[in-house]
Parts: C-alpha cells; structure tokens; sequence
C-alpha cells in the first residue's frame, strides 16, 4: 500500500515566473503569467523570447520560439527541460525561486539613440565592419525598437560564432527597424536587413534572433 504522497503523479505548480537552473548551470526565467505570451530569457542575454505552447504525448507542453524551434518541454508533472544549441538533447532544469515579469522598459529618445548606438556597436564588431542600426521611433514604439535593436546585435553575434559567419556577415551593410501591421524581418539585395515591428503587439511584435539569422541566410 502507497503512503501519503508516495506515486502522486499530479503536476507540481511552480511560481508563474521563476528563475530555473538547467543541470549544465545555465540559469533563465521562465515567465508563464501570461498564458498567450509565455516568455524566455537566460541569464546574461538581453533577449526576451516569446513562446508559444503546443500539447505533446503523455500531456507534455513543448514551447516554441517564432521559428519552431523547441526550446522548452515541461512535463504533465512539472518537471522542465530546457534544448539549446549546445544541448539539442534536452538538460532537466529545476526552479530555484520566483523571479520579476519579463517585459519591455520604457525608453525615452535621448536612451533610445544610446540603445542604438549600442546594438551598432556590438553588430559592428561581430562583423568586424560598421554595420548602422536605423530606425523611425515614436513614443510608443521606442521601447520595442529599442529591444528590437539588441536583439538584432544578438543575431549578429550569434552569426559571428558560426562557422560561416564570416561569409554570412559580409553580405549585411545595415539593420533597419519599421513599423508595419505584421512582425518580420529580411534582407535586401543591398544587404540591408529590415526588421519590422509592431508596437501594440510588445514583445510578440519583433521577430526574435533566430528568425534574424535565418533571415540573413543561417541555415
């Protein structure tokens, strides 16, 4: 006979947002206090990724990042495993306390141009070449070009670590952010990347740095 607790398969409620450690130590936030938005980021990156939630066998929910790449399963019992790049098998993480919601800071314009002149300076030397960061802000866009921005100097670095970023970075001569009706990003024949934005959506209205790179032709 069972005891009190002993085979309960029920699933086991974390903070909303928590802060998790993965067994290889990569720490991240896991921000599920909204159901339509669940967001990402890991610690030390400035990139918020959005997720969207799909049900697995067994009860499972895998989280998908805007180009379907899996980057969170968690069990029907509670227990999460995050797949990178590095560890494409899976490593089992476990909470270690709650943490703030994620989200958008608000930028004013004199932080916005620095924002810019940031995020052209980290593409620039990914690339090793002036790579300029464009945009048309107004209030109420500058906090998600501003994010937009970093996470495009995020996707340039990220080339950068491949083996064929050097070829891939050669073809990018800017990065331009607009706004539009629909979330996107690709790149011109003169190389410019645009990144389209769309403020009301917040962070579920750029594209993340995945889909940048694969815009820029990462394969």
């Amino acid at each position: 006979m069972l005891g009190r607790g002993e085979g309960d398969q029920r699933r086991v409620e974390a903070p909303a947002v928590a802060r998790y450690v993965s067994e290889t130590g990569q720490s991240f936030v896991f921000d599920r206090s909204s159901p339509r938005q669940p967001m990402l980021r890991f610690e030390g990156s400035s990139e918020v990724w959005v997720l969207a939630a799909q049900y697995a066998p067994r009860g499972d929910i895998l989280y998908k990042n805007d180009l379907g790449r899996t980057m969170l399963r968690v069990t029907r019992v509670g227990g999460l495993t995050l797949f990178t790049t590095e560890r494409p098998g899976g490593a089992a993480a476990a909470t270690v306390g709650a943490s703030p919601p994620l989200g958008l800071a608000r930028l004013g314009p004199s932080q916005l141009f620095r924002v810019l002149t940031v995020a052209s300076t980290r593409a620039s030397h990914a690339a090793q070449k002036l790579i300029p960061v464009e945009a048309d802000a107004t209030p109420e866009s500058s906090a998600l070009i501003g994010d937009a921005a970093l996470v495009a100097a995020e996707a340039m670095m990220r080339l950068s670590r491949r083996a064929d970023g050097r070829a891939l970075l050669s073809r990018i001569s800017k990065i331009v952010i607009e706004q539009g009706g629909r979330p996107g990003v690709m790149m011109d024949g003169s190389g410019a990347i645009h990144i389209t934005v769309v403020p009301s959506m917040l962070l579920l209205g750029r594209p993340s740095s995945d889909r940048i790179c694969f815009a820029a032709g990462a394969r």
